[in-house]
């Protein structure tokens, strides 16, 4: 191998070193400092709080109203039997969260596998906050079991362009599509699938509170520097900390949190594909996206090199 190219790679290859070394180390130091399973959640639970905490505070997001901002509001869901909330943020479990709310308030009269996907979405059968007025949302909020589920950002916007563009859902592959051709492509008649590219352009041209909810920043959906949730679970540990929350709200033992997908012979957005996609974006276009999530990287803890994360986390 040339050697310059050796000069050049070596420092990279040392510090991956040092980061995986890092991660296990603090990783194997709470294991042996708790090594109780619900010792552990607990002080996971305790160090995602106090992150999310002290960000808040540095970058002065802690605003009291005196009434819940609608939008987020809107983005919260009500099951009265087991005292629980859950605050909607999409492609990260949401459609398997509003099944278990279904199964919870129905008393468990049917199977996960028996709810479509498209029915979960539309059902008004699950009560949002918002439907709710000012005074009785602010009792729910302060009685009930208050949870929010976070991803990777940039996996998340991976599985979103995926999820949505890539497939035939009419409002997103057409609809959205057209807008997204009508915007960077000089041929208008033009049918071909939008880029991954073209999408973080279309991201990127618009002020962040108007982004649509699948790609919005899961800080602005769910304002958890506001609300003070419970329970901050992660996608990355969706099995146990979805155990925990059934467990924590009283859920019948023979309830399990739903592991199906809408695409069943689709593989899952995870740090491989993740990575073949932001690989097709220029410099700038990462650096710009990665601005635009940067409260939700810096809030929930995630690093902001999705190499590291992601080959440490594969």
């Amino acid at each position: 191998m040339n050697q310059k190219v050796v000069v050049f790679l070596l420092p990279n290859f040392l510090f991956g070193i040092f980061l995986y070394g890092f991660f296990s180390k603090r990783q194997k130091n709470l294991t042996d400092a708790f090594p109780d399973p619900t010792e552990y959640w607990l002080a996971t639970q305790n160090s995602r709080k106090n992150t999310l905490g002290s960000v808040c505070l540095k970058n002065n997001l802690n605003k009291p109203r005196s009434k819940l901002d609608s939008q987020v509001a809107n983005q919260l869901f009500v099951e009265h039997k087991h005292k629980f909330i859950y605050c909607e943020v999409p492609k990260v479990g949401c459609s398997n969260w509003k099944r278990t709310i279904f199964l919870l308030q129905s008393g468990l009269n049917a199977k996960p596998s028996e709810i479509e996907h498209d029915d979960i979405h539309q059902t008004s059968l699950i009560k949002r906050l918002a439907t709710y007025p000012p005074a009785l949302q602010k009792e729910f909020l302060s009685n009930y079991t208050k949870v929010m589920f976070t991803r990777h950002p940039l996996e998340r916007l991976v599985s979103a362009y995926r999820d949505k563009l890539l497939h035939s859902e009419p409002f997103y592959s057409i609809t959205v599509a057209n807008r997204i051709r009508a915007m960077f492509r000089k041929n208008k008649n033009s049918t071909e699938k939008v880029s991954f590219q073209e999408f973080v352009n279309f991201i990127l041209a618009k002020p962040p509170h108007t982004l649509d909810i699948h790609w919005k920043p899961m800080f602005l959906l769910c304002d958890p520097c506001n609300i003070h949730y419970d329970i901050l679970g992660k996608y990355e540990t969706l099995g146990l900390d979805s155990e925990r929350v059934l467990e924590v709200i009283g859920a019948p033992e023979s309830l399990q949190y739903p592991s199906l997908k809408r695409y069943g012979s689709e593989k899952r957005t995870y740090g491989d594909i993740t990575l073949e996609y932001l690989r097709q974006l220029t410099s700038e276009q990462t650096e710009k996206i990665k601005k635009l999530y940067e409260m939700d990287f810096f809030l929930f803890n995630y690093t902001m090199k999705y190499e590291d994360y992601f080959s440490l986390n594969d």
